[in-house]
């Protein structure tokens, strides 16, 4: 289908992002309401609040190129308008190959038109099938990618298992997440339906929901015989996002599903507790106060962060111009602190509101934990979580002391 004479017949713009430019929906012509989610309302998906994942997703494709050392191809099966698997093309060293697609013909037309204005039809093509049908197509030893990118408006899952089979062995995959109230826990059922795993209304809602998006690909994946490896994990406006490296064989998805299994947690108290999926017995009884646990999972139990990939990832936003620079490396350097740390973490305006205390800095709850010996640092999920060792039973002695000193102190 030839492009070069197209002309969108809806109003669009032309932006600028990273290093490309590219021509998008107006999306202010789209909003007929104040209800209006105008993304969703433009005749081709775009959405410049997804300038910080776009810029995290070129990082994180240049940090993975990097820890294979050559040429990688990469599949963007949803495009578009195109502008993430452009900016893998222009942006990423050691590309040399990214196959876009699109189902909508408006989005394959505008994104071809992108490509092309660009000067980069050398490297880029655009295909216009439908998502599931054109990775299957590249699921022969001979054919698959090293990199799948799936940024879906809504649930990824849909596109897991023809996903892993376009990987090759230690193939990277890259997954965002924007259905966030049933990984929240709002509409429980269709998280069961969707990811195979039961979500919790809890403070840590954000990190569940990145466990039962990643413990659905390892279970997706190991049906294939394939094992993942979570080397990346983030949070921020209405998404999650979660990237893997993926290792054929049968031992590997062993290994892989080892880390799936329970979060047990108890409302009245905030006691939490992991269990693995193979323990044949668990209680329903919360240790510290007797009360009823209620159970999160399946679900990945284990690490959502490599440290190796987290340097690579500060290191590229370090030596680039992004528009979102400044919010990356303020992630970043939060998340090299939660590498190594406890899984789950504490609210501490949660713990205050339970104990009718009024709420003292993050920091200081920190510098109390840490002084005791627990092992505390701050999270990127939520601005006032803290990971801790620490039982929520000591949290809820420490937090009436700290309040109390801060009042003497401020007294004086």
């Amino acid at each position: 289908m030839q492009n070069e004479d197209y002309t969108p017949n809806f109003p669009t713009e032309t932006i600028r992002e990273g290093n490309v430019k590219a021509l998008v929906p107006k999306l202010q012509a789209f909003i007929k309401l104040p209800s209006d989610y105008a993304p969703s309302k433009a005749p081709v998906f775009y959405n410049p609040v997804m300038e910080l994942n776009r810029d995290l997703a070129v990082l994180a494709l240049q940090a993975y190129q990097k820890t294979v050392n050559r040429e990688i191809s990469v599949c963007e099966p949803l495009t578009g308008c195109g502008l993430r698997g452009i900016r893998f093309a222009a942006e990423v060293e050691g590309v040399k190959k990214v196959v876009m697609n699109d189902i909508s013909e408006k989005a394959f037309r505008l994104a071809s038109l992108n490509v092309q204005s660009n000067d980069l039809a050398k490297k880029a093509t655009v295909k216009h099938e439908e998502a599931n049908l054109l990775m299957s197509r590249y699921s022969a030893p001979h054919r698959r990618f090293d990199a799948i990118d799936i940024d879906p408006f809504g649930s990824p899952v849909r596109f897991f298992d023809s996903a892993v089979r376009a990987l090759r062995d230690a193939g990277f995959i890259a997954l965002t997440a924007t259905d966030m109230a049933p990984l929240c826990g709002v509409h429980s059922r269709a998280c069961v339906r969707k990811y195979g795993g039961k979500p919790l209304r809890t403070e840590y809602c954000h990190e569940l929901a990145v466990r039962l998006l990643a413990g659905c690909l390892a279970t997706t994946a190991a049906k294939q015989d394939i094992g993942i490896n979570v080397v990346f994990s983030h949070r921020a406006e209405h998404y999650v996002r979660t990237c893997a490296t993926i290792k054929y064989g049968a031992k590997n998805a062993d290994e892989s599903l080892k880390n799936m299994g329970y979060l047990l947690h108890c409302f009245k108290c905030f006691h939490r507790e992991k269990q693995s999926l193979f323990t044949v017995q668990r209680s329903d009884r919360c240790s510290e106060c007797g009360s009823k646990l209620n159970i999160a999972g399946p679900l990945w139990l284990g690490r959502l962060f490599d440290s190796q990939f987290v340097e690579l990832l500060e290191n590229e936003a370090n030596q680039r111009k992004l528009g979102s620079e400044r919010k990356i490396q303020g992630m970043l350097a939060i998340i090299k602190t939660e590498v190594e740390a406890p899984i789950t973490y504490y609210v501490v305006d949660k713990l205050c509101d339970s104990l009718n205390l009024p709420v003292p800095s993050v920091k200081k709850v920190i510098e109390a934990l840490n002084r005791e010996g627990y092992q505390a640092s701050p999270t990127h999920f939520n601005s006032r979580g803290i990971r801790s060792n620490a039982p929520a039973s000591r949290l809820r002695e420490i937090l009436p002391i700290l309040v109390k000193q801060s009042i003497n102190q401020n007294r004086i």
